[in-house]
């Protein structure tokens, strides 16, 4: 520290630039995996352990070194790819000596470097913003955040076709997804994991020290502090093996009753929680099974709604079970506004999330409830939730959708006449 104190701002930025001399092992490209290129490079790692740097750098010695780079910057809102990946401390302006900065246009979110290399910032928000546009690269920050992450991540993959070997980099605080856990078993992915303390040098002392008091050794102190992926909550009403035991193919045919049950979200706009649309259908000797998982996101109400009637018409179902609590007759009149022949039965809720989802957790455990095909999206909300709702405290919209559909079935229509859709 002495001897750099000592230095002039040319020769510190020198050093600066010369990112190889002290990246951590974490932060430096992979070889190749196995012997083979690697397509995807997986940089998993707690809160603070350096992946924006990593990221920035990665960019920005791709743009410098081929003047042809077409690179995609994909972060979870627009926010976050300004403020964070291009704009932040350790986004791509900061990392570039004055001389090489590449000009930014904010209202185009275009990158360009004086060689002709550009890049191209996208919000995982806007999903049809991916159509069309090809890259050579692409580097997307915190994956396992974004909501709608399985959409965004293979509408990409369809753009990454330039150049002899497109690459991404995914830099991310890991969660149990089922895409993260698929890129991680891909034989084309290379994986390097870091812990926060790996930079608690770059580290306030007492961040390090208070997170580390109040989180680790917890699950989300293995997830946010140490990187790991934890795949499931001990506290969880759902379990993968249980999950694994409740699956079939698909349903009977000679179904007695199906449902289509919606969980409207509370707030309007991009960043609106999704619209909860889980389908399911009970048989002639009582048994229920989980039919499809539509849950939408960043659609109006009469979007959502619309597309709840389509599933509903699809499946001959008998009727839409509508939770009514933040809505209350608004959203059955959203219905009746898209169609007015629409069934629907309303719901309130009167108890917390988790009791409403306790009875329905234990019908899979009765082997009175299965699910008819894979929902893997809905899966991963049924494996991480607990007393304290999700991990990462965002509602599960899909869960609460599929507990009012199977609560209908179980405990409100078990009576009630098979009535078919008009």
């Amino acid at each position: 520290m002495e001897y750099l104190a000592r230095l002039k701002p040319a020769e510190l930025a020198m050093i600066g630039a010369w990112w190889e001399s002290y990246a951590h092992p974490h932060q430096i490209e992979p070889a190749a995996n196995k012997g083979a290129p690697w397509t995807t490079w997986l940089m998993l790692g707690g809160r603070g352990a350096g992946k924006t740097r990593a990221g920035a750098e990665w960019v920005r010695a791709l743009a410098l070194n081929n003047p042809r780079a077409r690179i995609a910057l994909v972060g979870e809102t627009d926010h976050d790819v300004r403020e964070v990946m291009i704009e932040g401390v350790s986004g791509l302006l900061s990392v570039h000596a004055p001389d090489e900065r590449p000009a930014w246009t904010p209202t185009r979110g275009r990158l360009e470097w004086g060689n002709g290399a550009v890049a191209q910032a996208f919000s995982a928000d806007v999903l049809d913003s991916l159509r069309g546009p090809q890259f050579s690269h692409a580097w997307l920050d915190e994956l396992a955040k974004w909501k709608r992450g399985e959409d965004v991540f293979d509408q990409l993959q369809f753009g990454l076709r330039l150049g002899r070997r497109p690459r991404q980099l995914i830099t991310t605080t890991p969660r149990p997804s089922a895409l993260i856990k698929r890129l991680i078993a891909d034989p084309a992915t290379a994986v390097t994991h870091a812990a926060t303390q790996a930079n608690a040098f770059n580290l306030a002392p007492a961040f390090l020290d208070t997170v580390l008091a109040r989180y680790g050794g917890t699950r989300l102190g293995r997830q946010e502090i140490e990187g790991l992926v934890v795949d499931e909550r001990a506290d969880a009403l759902w379990s993968r093996a249980l999950i694994e035991q409740c699956r079939v193919n698909e349903a009977p045919a000679n179904l007695r009753r199906v449902v289509v049950a919606v969980d409207p979200p509370v707030s309007r706009g991009k960043n609106a929680d999704s619209c909860g649309l889980v389908a399911a259908g009970i048989s002639e000797e009582g048994t229920i099974y989980v039919l499809a998982d539509e849950t939408c996101a960043g659609l109006s109400p009469q979007g959502w709604a619309r597309r709840a009637i389509a599933l509903w018409r699809r499946l001959d179902a008998d009727a839409l079970v509508v939770e009514v609590n933040q809505g209350g007759d608004l959203v059955t009149a959203i219905v009746g506004e898209v169609d007015g022949s629409v069934p629907v039965t309303p719901v309130r809720a009167f108890r917390g999330k988790y009791l409403r989802a306790e009875p329905v957790a234990h019908k899979f455990e009765q082997g009175r409830a299965w699910l008819a095909g894979t929902f893997p999206q809905l899966e991963d909300e049924m494996c991480d939730f607990g007393p304290d709702g999700l991990s990462a405290g965002r509602s599960p919209d899909r869960l609460d959708a599929m507990v009012w559909a199977v609560a209908a079935l179980s405990f409100g229509a078990k009576h009630q006449p098979r009535i078919r859709a008009m």
